[in-house]
């Protein structure tokens, strides 16, 4: 474990490299229902029960964990949604120390479950938040039907194309600033 990596909460001054770190390191067409914008942090960090902290290198962010009090309609279930590590800073423990903390916090505001998610292929994950504590309580497919007549790959005009990025409901390669 790097005991030179501050965790700290998350702040405003942290946003720019929170949103970029993400974009580097979340492959959000895996799972088509999620997207990784400013309007994904930024409604962690506005709720007043969140769980967001940085990990610290100095000045930069080499990782963070977004969680809330809020999962579907349970009152008392958390959700551990975002997690990120730099790809240079893995495998020094940061991972396990955001976890850790996020969960601490998420208990002490009356969480009496926490929930994550991880994409089957994500070994990597599903071994940190395994041993972690976390245990498989439902498997999901998602099963995908296309429209035969419609092109795989349509374009959207660019007003359409910002408003769902806006609204975190599409994830773009270089993000709108």
């Amino acid at each position: 474990m790097d005991t030179t990596i501050a965790v700290v909460p998350m702040g405003l001054g942290h946003l720019r490299q929170v949103l970029d770190l993400g974009h580097q390191v979340f492959d959000t067409t895996i799972k088509p229902y999620t997207s990784w914008s400013l309007t994904a942090v930024a409604e962690h960090l506005d709720s007043p029960d969140n769980a967001c902290w940085v990990a610290l290198d100095s000045d930069r962010v080499v990782g963070f964990v977004l969680g809330s009090m809020e999962f579907e309609h349970r009152d008392d279930w958390a959700y551990l949604e975002w997690i990120a590590v730099a790809p240079d800073m893995q495998g020094h423990g940061i991972a396990r120390r955001l976890v850790n903390v996020c969960s601490e916090a998420l208990f002490a505001r009356g969480a009496r479950h926490i929930v994550t998610d991880v994409e089957d292929r994500n070994s990597a994950s599903a071994a940190l938040m395994t041993s972690s504590g976390f245990v498989p309580a439902a498997t999901v497919t998602l099963l995908v039907r296309p429209n035969p007549a419609a092109p795989d790959d349509v374009a959207l005009p660019p007003i359409a194309k910002r408003d769902l990025v806006r609204r975190g409901r599409l994830s773009v390669e270089h993000p709108l600033r």
